[in-house]
C-alpha cells in the first residue's frame, strides 16, 4: 500500500467542489492598507523574522479585491497544512510497522479520518478556493495533486481525475511558483504576512524559493486585475439572467 493514500482523499475532493457564486461581498474595511501613489515612498515594517514592504496598490478599490483573495487563501490553507502534517506523520508511523496488513489498516484509518472530518467542508469550496488548495498542496507536500494520485493509483487514473477537474477549470497538475506566477505570489504574500501577524500557523514549504527576494523584485506591487475581470464577467452574466 502506498504511503500517501490520505492525500488521495484531499485531491479528489478538489474536483467535486460545489460551484457556489464567486461573487462574495468584497471587504469594505480597508483602513489597515495603504494606497501608494506613483512617486510616493515605499515604507517598510520591521519584523522579527523578515522585512516586508507595505503593499503598493494601484487604487483603493484594488485593496478590496486583495482582501477578498486573502479570505480565499485563509480558507484553503488549513487543508493543505493538514495534508502535509498527515503525510509526515503517516510516513513516520509506517516506517515502524512491518506487517503489510497492519500498514494497510493504518493507512485506511487515516483515510477514513480525513474523509469523515474534512471532505464535506472541502466540497463547499468555490472554484477559486479549490485552485488555491491544489497549489498549496504542492507548496506543502512538494508534489502536485496529480503526482500524488499517480503514485497511488496509476497514470491512467491520474489522467482521468485531471480531466474531470478540467470540467471545473481546475488542473491537478497545477504547480506553485510564487517567483513567476502572479496568483502564487499573492498567495505567498498573504501567507507570509499572516504568519508574521499570527493569523495563520506557519508551516515550512517543501519547495525552495526566497520570498524576500521575490517581493523585492515585485516592489510589493499587488496585481488583482484578473479578479476584477472575473467579477465583471460574472456580474455581466447575472444581469443577462435577470433580463430573461
Amino acid at each position: 500500500m502506498k504511503k500517501i493514500l490520505y492525500i488521495y482523499i484531499i485531491t479528489i475532493s478538489c474536483i467535486t467542489f460545489s460551484q457556489k457564486r464567486e461573487v462574495d461581498s468584497l471587504p469594505i474595511n480597508i483602513d489597515d492598507y495603504v494606497f501608494v501613489k506613483p512617486g510616493d515612498t515605499l515604507t517598510v515594517n520591521l519584523n522579527e523574522f523578515s522585512l516586508l514592504p507595505k503593499h503598493k496598490f494601484k487604487s483603493r478599490n484594488d485593496i478590496r479585491y486583495y482582501l477578498w483573495f486573502r479570505r480565499k487563501v485563509f480558507k484553503a490553507y488549513p487543508y493543505a497544512q493538514l495534508a502535509s502534517k498527515r503525510l509526515d506523520s503517516l510516513n513516520v508511523r509506517l516506517e515502524r510497522i512491518q506487517s503489510k496488513s497492519k500498514r494497510r489498516a493504518y493507512t485506511k484509518l487515516v483515510q477514513n479520518y480525513i474523509e469523515g472530518e474534512f471532505t464535506d467542508q472541502i466540497k463547499k469550496m468555490t472554484t477559486t478556493e479549490g485552485r488555491i488548495l491544489i497549489k498549496l498542496i504542492h507548496r506543502q507536500t512538494g508534489k502536485t495533486a496529480f503526482k500524488n494520485i499517480k503514485v497511488l493509483r496509476s497514470g491512467w487514473k491520474a489522467f482521468w481525475y485531471n480531466t474531470t477537474a478540467n470540467v471545473f477549470k481546475l488542473s491537478l497538475k497545477t504547480e506553485y511558483h510564487p517567483e513567476s506566477d502572479n496568483e502564487d505570489f499573492l498567495i505567498e504574500d498573504v501567507l507570509q504576512r499572516a504568519f508574521q501577524d499570527d493569523k495563520l500557523k506557519a508551516q515550512t514549504s517543501k519547495l525552495t524559493f526566497d520570498f524576500d527576494e521575490i517581493i523585492a523584485k515585485r516592489k510589493a506591487e499587488v496585481n488583482v486585475e484578473v479578479y476584477k475581470a472575473m467579477f465583471a464577467k460574472i456580474r455581466k452574466k447575472n444581469k443577462r439572467k435577470k433580463k430573461k
